[in-house]
């Protein structure tokens, strides 16, 4: 498990925070604002669905499916 702090946004453009990375699991672990419980997502499915709001980090989308990287 790896701790994080990133900013996505989903594809209605609604921003979300990533806050944690599963490589056992291979699952992303975000927040949505004004929702009290964490989201998870699969991290091939989050590829899809979300693109980084900064480019300070390297993007979701470089991280092969098969990583073990966050």
């Amino acid at each position: 498990m790896r701790d994080l702090n990133r900013r996505f946004k989903d594809r209605r453009g609604i921003p979300v925070r990533v806050i944690r990375w599963e490589p056992e699991s291979r699952r992303v672990i975000y927040l949505r604002e004004g929702y009290e419980h964490e989201c998870f997502s699969p991290l091939e499915q989050f590829q899809r669905k979300f693109t980084e709001l900064k480019d300070d980090h390297e993007p979701v989308d470089a991280i092969p499916a098969n990583s073990d990287k966050p």
